[in-house]
């Protein structure tokens, strides 16, 4: 175990950014279809085939998710992940025809001082392809991929990534872009939100203080309390090993986004894009009440690991003004 979401068998990621524009993408790429469902709770989404994973709609499995910043432009990296899988000759088979099916969403990273003036299309395309190409088993975290020009309310957000197993031996893992509204970390102190998750030290160890105050627990926010910009969103995907259908897939996003507001503080807010996909490559069985509830709740766990993770590996942007990184100010 890596703590990695590459822990999961048949699951393999890829990264590419751009560091003039400030921005990237991240493919997740199955090495065989993988049924998942998607749940959304943040009041500004962006995302690609979202109506693909409804439970009432034909399609039960996909093939990659693409994960990018760009805002609305970001959504075109799925076409750059489908056109890689199409020359491997993958994708969901209507005869003789053959269309790979890469769900994604994106977040908003307009306005973090990288060169946006890229002329008549976008590059995130080309980058879903180069991430595509170079997905593997080892992948980095913080600010590469889509996490390159992620930022939150106090820090810069970026990648992260965790893991774990089951008490009946399933697999759970996450990997997840901080893009929030809100803060990863409590008041002006190096204590993650997380902290009661963390293992093995994974974002720091700093655990948390020793008493809440009110200024802790006021709300810190991009652009203050006056804030109107939509700069926001978290996103990420949290797969299994676990025998799922779509619809208990959907169960796991949604058990699972709880470790949204486990990490972040203030969470969903109408400025935020939150969204979860969860997928399973289906190796192991599991009992579908009491097991499948363990699996969401460890899940939910995972992604606050992840979230926290994200910011405690990120660097700051080469740019005037840039936020810091939590390792500037904590070390």
């Amino acid at each position: 175990m890596k703590n990695l979401l590459t822990d999961i068998a048949g699951v393999r990621v890829g990264h590419a950014e751009n560091t003039e524009v400030a921005s990237g993408t991240t493919a997740i790429i199955f090495d065989q279809p993988a049924v998942a469902a998607i749940d959304v709770r943040g009041g500004g989404p962006g995302t690609r085939e979202a109506s693909t994973l409804d439970v009432a709609n034909t399609v039960e499995r996909i093939d990659a998710i693409a994960l990018s910043g760009g805002s609305a432009f970001g959504l075109d990296a799925g076409g750059g992940v489908q056109a890689w899988l199409a020359e491997q000759g993958r994708g969901f088979r209507v005869r003789d025809a053959v269309v790979p099916l890469v769900p994604g969403a994106i977040v908003f990273d307009l306005l973090n001082g990288g060169n946006k003036a890229w002329g008549r299309f976008s590059p995130y395309r080309d980058l879903g392809y180069a991430a595509a190409a170079t997905a593997g088993t080892d992948f980095a975290l913080g600010s590469v991929g889509a996490g390159l020009g992620a930022t939150t309310a106090t820090f810069k957000g970026g990648i992260g990534s965790a893991s774990t197993v089951t008490t009946n031996g399933v697999k759970v893992a996450a990997i997840m872009v901080v893009n929030a509204v809100g803060s990863v970390t409590v008041g002006n102190g190096p204590w993650f939100w997380a902290a009661p998750f963390e293992e093995n030290g994974e974002f720091g160890g700093q655990g948390l203080p020793p008493a809440f105050t009110p200024d802790m627990l006021a709300m810190r926010i991009k652009g203050g309390p006056a804030a109107r910009e939509r700069e926001n969103t978290t996103i990420g995907l949290v797969v299994t090993d676990a025998i799922l259908n779509k619809a208990q897939a959907k169960r796991l996003a949604m058990i699972a986004q709880t470790g949204f507001a486990r990490a972040i503080y203030p969470v969903h807010a109408p400025l935020d894009g939150d969204v979860l996909f969860a997928a399973a490559t289906c190796e192991k069985p599991i009992e579908p009440l009491v097991e499948l509830t363990e699996l969401g709740m460890v899940a939910a766990n995972v992604v606050a690991r992840a979230i926290a993770s994200g910011v405690y590996s990120a660097t700051a942007l080469p740019f005037p003004g840039a936020l810091p990184a939590w390792k500037d100010k904590f070390g």
